[in-house]
């Protein structure tokens, strides 16, 4: 098939790389502009269009997609279909109607559950079982279209935001090529979504990660796991900043884990130390201090004396 493809994050390199080598044409790949980083401000190409440049297809980066000079960009490339990827503008109607076979987006969520902006991290933070990938037709509404396809992936209670990330993106490279052969012998299913089902996976924001110890330990610990690799989960430590990136809920039968109030160092051993929270208490396995690279607690403790019964956070 003739395709246009947009996406822009590392999530949509892996369908992108899926339909190249599946055979399909790939005639225009449409990824956000490039963003300044680091001190320097050099201007640095999306994780897509770097891959789109190994296979030498031409990229195109509006600022704005639904601009005249883009919708015209689109129609003369007369793609058969339109896949889309986590591209991160949200498609006019005059580009959602150019395509024969419709714009096809590959949502990383089981919808009509987590519509939005991260579906990954908070199935995570919810304490969800299993998620997935589903491909569906583009609409007006943000992630309501039509369903067409779904691939579940267990989540295991050691997976971060970054390890489900590749799994899924990893499905969803699989799931869009079954759907383009789906909609190629016109065997496509068109599933209506149930809105009473879904439910919204607003933006990660920085202060998301500040830790409040007044929740229970098996949530703190799904938030860690959640916001790897950004923007994690965080408290003050001695005053000081301290990224919190592996922890683990402490037995909860152990009498030492019930006592103090949230926020407490309630236990320090050679390799570990353990927080309260208001319904049982965290182990912290491994963090990062502000301005310091990650470290194993073991590390941390060596070059840190920390004091039983101290408070962490605010």
């Amino acid at each position: 098939m003739k395709i246009v493809y947009m996406g822009t994050p590392d999530f949509a390199v892996y369908p992108l790389r899926a339909l190249v080598e599946e055979g399909h044409n790939v005639s225009l790949v449409i990824t956000q502009p490039d963003k300044a980083k680091g001190r320097s401000n050099k201007l640095v190409p999306t994780p897509v269009k770097a891959a789109a440049a190994e296979y030498g297809i031409d990229v195109f980066q509006p600022e704005k997609i639904k601009e005249d000079s883009a919708v015209a960009r689109i129609k003369k490339c007369k793609p058969d279909v339109i896949v889309v990827a986590a591209y991160g503008q949200i498609l006019p109607e005059s580009i959602l109607n150019i395509p024969e076979y419709g714009c096809i987006n590959i949502h990383a969520s089981l919808l009509p559950k987590y519509r939005g902006a991260a579906p990954i991290e908070w199935s995570i933070i919810d304490g969800c079982d299993k998620t997935g990938v589903t491909t569906m037709y583009m609409e007006k509404g943000l992630d309501t279209g039509d369903m067409i396809e779904k691939c579940e992936v267990v989540i295991e209670p050691e997976d971060t935001g970054a390890t489900l990330h590749d799994k899924l993106a990893l499905c969803g490279a699989k799931l869009i090529i079954s759907t383009l052969k789906a909609l190629e012998e016109k065997t496509a299913v068109r599933i209506k979504q149930d809105d009473s089902e879904s439910s919204y996976a607003h933006m990660l924001t920085k202060e998301l990660g500040k830790i409040d110890f007044n929740m229970p330990a098996d949530k703190i610990e799904r938030l860690i796991r959640g916001l790897i690799p950004w923007p994690c989960a965080y408290t003050k430590i001695d005053g000081k900043n301290v990224k919190i990136l592996k922890a683990r809920v402490a037995d909860k039968d152990n009498q030492v884990y019930k006592n103090g109030k949230p926020g407490e160092i309630i236990e320090i051993t050679k390799k570990t130390f353990t927080i309260r929270c208001k319904e049982g208490a965290l182990t912290v396995l491994s963090l990062q201090p502000e301005g310091k690279k990650a470290m194993d607690t073991v590390s941390f403790l060596n070059g840190n004396k920390l004091e039983l019964n101290s408070m962490v956070g605010e």
